[in-house]
């Protein structure tokens, strides 16, 4: 404890001395080298002020220069003209760009309406700011549009890993366009819409994929710059699907910190949404290790929400069948396999090979819970791939309209 010793009497002394001596400071004159730092300090202050203005016209005026030399596409087609004739003369069409019948040729021939511009990298001496190698944002939308609805939708394209090598290319030659001309507004937003969707459902479809085929890190890096690049765009106004991509958003990234305090600073229209009520219900059930609610909800999401929060699922089946396994765990104790495969999301077949890979008896129809046999399965003994039925097999090899197309 600490004492106050100071009379009164010391305090007035003190306050008196410390007033006296400010004072005294404030009216001692200055020396000639103060005196001239002080009128230096008004010169540049003065000066400073006078060239705000002239400084705030100069930023607006390379604003406008910058902004003057965003190159504007010119180009039409879905491909240039230039680039076309390149790669038919070294024959490095895709096949789905050749002309019926021209597929066995030597050379096969380039069908125009067909051919769509490749992605490349840049490269030192090489101009990718032409404005006839670019296509300006509507030329851009009717692209993916085509992408979407022609080659990713067709059920005459196959296998469908060739046709997602070819839309991911492509989707993203436009996005390397989109970014030369700094596109913004509606055209951009419902490109990248629909980039998410197809991604999305490719990540779902293609999953257990060999990694020739699909290199599900390449396509997460890609998904993540597109929600990113998206969820900005929708800082500049009200967009029609807004609800539903912040959704997919916090669904696809369960788990994530960020991603649950961008959703909780939406504005309240957005946050209020059934669509990002229940994202975030899900959410809240990740973070909380509750395994039966989350995929209980998980029942309660369309079919583009399971795509997305598809990742998550086998986690949270195992971190359920860890929870039964503790707390029914008794040799006299048997549970409904009917109802188990009802908690887990999946198909009854499914739900007893998944229990037999995590050490659950599985006896008939009923399930033997016991802690002492339960295992963590290696990665590769359960197949996430095998575990997407509960929507069904037509679903799963549906056409992919309903699914990347259904929000236009």
């Amino acid at each position: 404890m600490t004492y106050n010793c100071m009379t009164t009497g010391d305090q007035s002394e003190l306050s008196s001395w410390h007033v006296t001596s400010v004072q005294s400071l404030s009216t001692r004159p200055m020396n000639k080298t103060a005196m001239s730092n002080a009128r230096h300090q008004s010169r540049r202050g003065r000066g400073h002020r006078q060239k705000e203005p002239g400084r705030a016209n100069r930023d607006q005026l390379e604003e406008q220069k910058a902004e003057d030399s965003v190159p504007r596409g010119t180009c039409m087609t879905m491909c240039p003209v230039c680039e076309l004739r390149q790669r038919e003369a070294q024959n490095r069409l895709h096949r789905f760009e050749m002309v019926t019948g021209t597929e066995r040729d030597r050379l096969p021939r380039a069908d125009a309406s067909r051919a769509v511009k490749e992605y490349s990298r840049p490269a030192a001496g090489k101009d990718s700011t032409r404005a006839s190698d670019l296509r300006p944002p509507s030329v851009l939308l009717n692209t993916v549009c085509y992408l979407v609805d022609e080659i990713a939708a067709s059920s005459t394209f196959q296998p469908w890993t060739e046709v997602y090598s070819f839309v991911f290319d492509r989707l993203r030659s436009v996005r390397q366009d989109m970014i030369i001309q700094r596109v913004s507004g509606p055209d951009c937003v419902a490109v990248l819409e629909k980039s998410v969707r197809f991604l999305l459902y490719s990540s779902y479809r293609l999953c257990g994929q060999q990694l020739q085929y699909f290199d599900p890190r390449i396509n997460d890096t890609h998904l993540q710059e597109c929600l990113s690049w998206l969820l900005e765009s929708y800082r500049d106004g009200k967009h029609q699907h807004q609800e539903e991509y912040q959704a997919l958003s916090l669904l696809y990234n369960l788990g994530s910190a960020e991603a649950i305090q961008h959703v909780l600073e939406l504005p309240e229209r957005i946050r209020s949404s059934s669509a990002v009520q229940l994202a975030l219900a899900v959410s809240r059930a990740h973070m909380e290790r509750n395994p039966v609610r989350l995929l209980r909800l998980a029942q309660r999401l369309d079919f583009i929400q399971v795509c997305a929060i598809h990742r998550h699922l086998l986690s949270c089946r195992r971190d359920l069948l860890l929870l039964y396994s503790h707390g029914h765990s008794s040799r006299n104790c048997r549970y409904p396999l009917q109802r188990l495969a009802r908690l887990l999301f999946l198909k009854d077949t499914l739900a007893a090979e998944l229990c037999q890979v995590h050490g659950v008896n599985v006896t008939g129809d009923w399930v033997n819970f016991s802690k002492s046999s339960f295992t963590d399965a290696a990665s590769g003994d359960v197949q996430c791939r095998r575990m997407h039925e509960p929507l069904g097999d037509e679903q799963w090899n549906g056409p992919a309209d309903s699914v990347i197309h259904a929000c236009v």
